[in-house]
């Protein structure tokens, strides 16, 4: 029956040629037409594993949870708190190590939404296999399966491995490996050496489901050596790496790390130099630490990130991963698919050609709509939607329009015999009789195919240059042509004789519309200053017409008719070309890959569509990897981080508007957040340079108060912002571009934060001197002046937060006048700042929370000195924004 693995030398890493000739493959494989016997199977399965799609890795959560609390901040958090538990403030090192919690467990839960595209991939295996072992019928676990089984494939059967054909056929769904919907036929025979892999007509594969039909299949490949294994293993290596946003927080993180450790070291020896007791020093390098340390940055940005999620979700884009949201505002590069992403996936009944009255909406046309409508194998639901596939579909429907309607059930009732359509030949045919008993075969296909089988006389080569035409304007031909024989005489059974002398029809265009909202979107794109790509497995110059008609290409389109067979040099090459927008047809896997590492390489930053399981690894590999929720796989969905769930290209144009939105506001709260910083640090620095005879103005547990209290709900509103005038007027920022540079600091650090330094030590001072206090004073408990040294730091503790207040309304533009936005226009800002008043006022008169914070309740004449401090931090920067308008 078969022989064993001792008479031969078993490779498991060898896959032998599935295209080689029948016998060949079964000599190569050891089994013959009654299947391997069952040790066989199982002496193979030892050698060649389970034919499963392995995981090669995993994150490890503790892992995970350790990256998060050795974040820079986080290490400098954890120095804080080792500090304030040495000086024995065991309150204050609990806070900080909750700060230090709270950050790792938002990220963490971010990060453990990873991706889950080989598991998904792992689904489309079915439990169980139809097999002949022993010479007989078996059901058998798939994972059981090795090479050299002989599979029984029956329709509605999903495919268990990669297999070869060897009698019968079947109709099966590649669409999960192909992306495309119309099911395709699978026959018995030999193979084609010119086309791909996954248009060979006698290969099935692993995953993908038999419609229609009935076969016998050798497998030739199992586990990971099969489609859905190779695609598995390339979405492994295509790790995903930080956003610009994600190492920019990170690099400013070490910085502002590299400053407080500086700051604390060189205060804590100036102030022991200066005669400060140990316990002070170690206080005021606490307080350093804490105040140089923005704890609420990292919760804000998530916070910020995860409103700009669920906005674009209800704009029909769901976001996997929060970072996502900011790397879409740096995208310069979109690689988009054709067909439902550009177009509405809906073919329609465009033209119609005869010979008689070339482009035709007379008698002529209405026999040729017809017989296009006879010949196919659309069926109709009980609610009257037709199923099958779309190109038939759109030709029941333009019958219907002809005035010509075809009933499905009456069609297949007239029928005499079905020849199915055969990618080999590229067409198919009928036969069917009419009421007089006559019979006629009904040829339907590509021209190419079609006319080559005309009769004598008929117009073959009128007929090639007006489908020449129509195909140019991005339109899919078919010829239609007719045999007809006199009443009573059968037409022949075999198709060879029956397709032969036909009779000319005509021709019919079909066409995929473009969505009509894309032309706009590409215009935006272009305005925008982004490069928008085709990336199809389509025929070159139909996804060229469907370009040119959305706008792609302006002013120069180049085809690449042949994408698989591009090396990387010449693709380098054409990548250079400056004003060029390319498309690239007839794409693989590897394609799309290779084209997604090119633009990486030249520094682009790319979102890339894609809806089969094949797209996975480039929708891995690419920024923004962009699926579509409709008609993609689980597989692309999982892969991706960006899912339309309108599978629409200018839901993408959206989403990149959106984007640069949010990257504005996020500068704008880390400008509102950084300018809290120089007040926070200026009382310690008075403290330490006048040697203790100015008490400390700022206590650690205020500066935490401010830190995570006060100052989250404005920051998070100022992430509401709506979009400045012109965002999508101006070219994509660098992706080097930091979202915190110099003219940030200056602005936060240097003018916004003095302004406040300065008014709040005023107001601090101010309370101390009204009550007598002279440098060098006793404020601590017991003392006269305790009272109000607890009300000036409470003073200056206020005073920041009204600070904040005037920051927040600066912080709205970088341009623009306040009157330009209006003061109005951002409820939750106003209602942020609501908060932050009315918390603050809980601390400074509650006196449950005087106790915690060392606040006290501060009298009329301080309120009213400290609620100046917001137009006066406004105004400066008002200024400042005004004149630099005047300048540009």
């Amino acid at each position: 029956m078969t022989e064993t693995a001792a008479d031969r030398d078993l490779t498991p890493d060898a896959v032998p040629d599935p295209l080689e000739p029948l016998p060949l493959l079964r000599r190569e494989l050891h089994t013959g037409p009654l299947g391997l016997s069952s040790r066989e199977a199982e002496r193979r399965l030892a050698v060649y594993g389970p034919n499963e799609v392995r995981r090669t890795a995993r994150t490890s959560m503790p892992r995970e949870l350790l990256r998060q609390l050795v974040h820079p901040l986080a290490l400098l958090l954890w120095a804080a708190a080792a500090l304030a538990f040495f000086a024995d403030i065991a309150v204050l090192g609990w806070a900080i190590v909750a700060v230090v919690l709270v950050n790792a467990a938002f990220a963490l839960v971010q990060e453990q939404q990873a991706e889950k595209a080989v598991e998904t991939l792992a689904r489309y295996l079915p439990a169980q296999a139809h097999v002949i072992r022993d010479g007989q019928p078996q059901q058998v676990p798939a994972r059981d399966l090795v090479p050299g089984d002989l599979l029984a494939l029956d329709e509605g059967d999903r495919i268990p491995a990669d297999a070869r054909l060897t009698e019968g056929g079947i109709e099966a769904d590649l669409s999960m490996l192909t992306g495309e919907s119309t099911p395709v036929e699978r026959l018995a025979g030999p193979g084609l050496r010119d086309v791909t892999l996954l248009q060979e007509p006698n290969l099935v594969f692993s995953g993908t489901t038999a419609t229609e039909g009935q076969a016998r299949a050798i497998v030739f490949a199992t586990g990971d050596h099969t489609e859905l294994g190779r695609i598995a293993a390339l979405s492994q290596r295509t790790r995903r790496e930080p956003s610009p946003l994600e190492r920019q927080v990170k690099k400013v993180a070490w910085l502002i790390a590299a400053v407080a450790v500086a700051l604390g070291a060189v205060f804590l020896v100036a102030g022991v130099a200066v005669g400060l007791p140990l316990t002070d020093s170690l206080m005021f390098a606490i307080g350093l630490l804490v105040a140089n340390v923005p704890e609420g940055l990292l919760p804000t940005i998530t916070l910020a990130l995860a409103v700009g999620v669920r906005v674009l979700a209800r704009q029909g884009a769901v976001i996997k991963r929060l970072s996502a949201v900011e790397t879409l505002g740096c995208t310069n590069v979109i690689c988009t698919d054709k067909t439902g992403t550009l177009t509405r996936n809906r073919m329609h009944l465009h033209s119609v050609w005869t010979p008689q009255d070339g482009t035709a909406t007379g008698p002529a046309a209405a026999p040729l709509v017809r017989d296009a409508a006879l010949c196919t194998t659309v069926a109709r639901e009980n609610d009257g939607t037709l199923l099958g596939d779309p190109t038939e579909i759109a030709l029941v429907e333009g019958a219907a329009e002809h005035a010509v309607p075809i009933d499905p059930v009456g069609r297949d009732a007239d029928r005499r015999a079905l020849f199915r359509f055969d990618p080999r030949l590229r067409r198919m045919s009928v036969t069917q009789t009419t009421a007089d008993g006559r019979s006629s075969v009904i040829v339907k296909g590509a021209p190419e195919a079609v006319l080559p089988l005309l009769a004598a006389g008929e117009p073959a080569l009128e007929a090639q240059g007006a489908a020449a035409d129509l195909a140019k304007d991005g339109i899919r031909v078919l010829a239609v042509a007719v045999r007809a024989w006199p009443p009573g005489v059968e037409p022949p059974a075999q198709r060879r004789q029956a397709e032969q002398n036909l009779h000319l029809l005509g021709l019919v265009g079909l066409y995929d519309p473009p969505r009509p909202e894309v032309a706009a979107a590409v215009r935006r794109c272009h305005e925008a200053g982004l490069t928008v790509h085709v990336v199809t497995g389509d025929n070159g110059a139909t996804a060229a017409a469907v370009a040119r008609s959305v706008g792609i290409g302006v002013p120069n389109l180049r085809v690449v008719a042949q994408s698989e067979a591009i090396d990387d040099h010449e693709l380098d090459h054409i990548l250079r070309q400056e004003d060029t927008e390319i498309v690239f047809a007839r794409s693989s896997p590897e394609t799309k890959l290779k084209v997604a590492d090119a633009l990486r390489a030249h520094g682009q930053i790319v979102a890339m569509t894609g809806d089969g399981v094949n797209d996975a690894p480039a929708l891995h590999r690419a920024h923004i990897g962009v699926a579509m929720g409709r008609s993609g796989t689980d597989v692309a969905r999982e892969a991706s981080t960006l899912v339309l769930t309108d599978d629409n290209f200018a839901t993408i144009v959206t989403a990149i508007e959106s984007g640069r939105r949010v990257y504005d506001n996020v500068r704008k709260f880390i400008v509102y957040i950084f300018a809290h910083l120089t007040p926070e640090v200026v009382p310690f620095v008075v403290f330490a340079l006048s040697a203790g005879t100015v008490p400390l103005p700022l206590t650690v547990l205020q500066i935490l108060a401010i830190d995570l209290g006060t100052e989250t709900l404005p920051a998070l509103a100022l992430g509401r912002e709506r979009a400045e005038p012109g965002i999508m007027s101006r070219p994509p920022r660098p992706s080097s571009q930091g979202v915190i540079n110099k003219d940030m600091l200056v602005r936060s650090w240097g003018r916004l934060g003095s302004v406040s330094a300065v008014l709040v030590m005023t107001g601090f001072f101010y309370v101390l001197w009204r009550a007598g206090w002279q440098p060098g004073d006793p404020t601590g408990p017991g003392t006269p002046l305790h009272h109000a040294y607890l009300t000036a730091t409470t003073a200056t503790f206020a005073g920041i937060v009204t600070c904040q207040v005037g920051t927040a309304v600066a912080a709205r533009t970088d341009h623009a006048a306040l009157r330009d936005i209006g003061f109005f226009s951002n409820p939750l800002l106003l209602a942020g700042i609501g908060f932050e008043l009315a918390f603050t006022a809980a601390l400074v008169y509650a006196p449950p929370l005087q106790n915690l914070f060392g606040t006290a309740a501060l009298p009329l004449d301080v309120v009213l000195l400290i609620a100046a401090f917001p137009p006066v931090v406004w105004g400066t920067d008002e200024v400042r924004r005004w004149a630099r308008r005047r300048r540009l």
